[in-house]
């Protein structure tokens, strides 16, 4: 297994993971030009674990300069219970933390099961539900 970050390079394998990963939305913010301005704009925030040539886990971090955001962390259910996640989350973490980032946010879709369970067992690593914010979306 081997961890790096990801960039433009990665795009075409990324998608083809994530419509494999249950409970992953994917929006038009997933698209090639999409995601190769996000690695632009958070350069080396991103991860990816690699089981030989294969993308097997992801996760997307970025920043807007005051709180940092996590998107597709994601694993193959057949790599599950392996720490992945948790070594990606780390490594975004830390690269969110050196960019002067003092709070980040993980976006989980309300019936991805398997996300929500994970991130209720992240609690013991300081994160917590909100129940006090409620997002509002628009489409441009």
């Amino acid at each position: 297994m081997s961890f790096r970050t990801l960039g433009d390079a990665d795009i075409p394998a990324a998608r083809a993971f994530w419509p494999n990963v249950p409970g992953l939305g994917l929006s038009s913010a997933d698209e090639p030009g999409a995601l190769s301005a996000f690695f632009a704009r958070n350069p080396g925030l991103s991860w990816g674990a690699f089981d030989g040539d294969a993308l097997v886990a992801t996760v997307l971090a970025g920043h807007d300069g005051r709180r940092g955001f996590l998107y597709h962390l994601a694993v193959a259910p057949s790599h599950r219970g392996r720490g992945y996640s948790t070594e990606l989350m780390r490594r975004a973490l830390e690269g969110l933390a050196a960019c002067g980032i003092e709070k980040v946010h993980a976006l989980v879709l309300a019936d991805n099961a398997p996300g929500l369970a994970f991130w209720a067992a992240a609690a013991r690593r300081g994160w917590n539900r909100r129940a006090d914010l409620l997002l509002f979306s628009r489409d441009l």
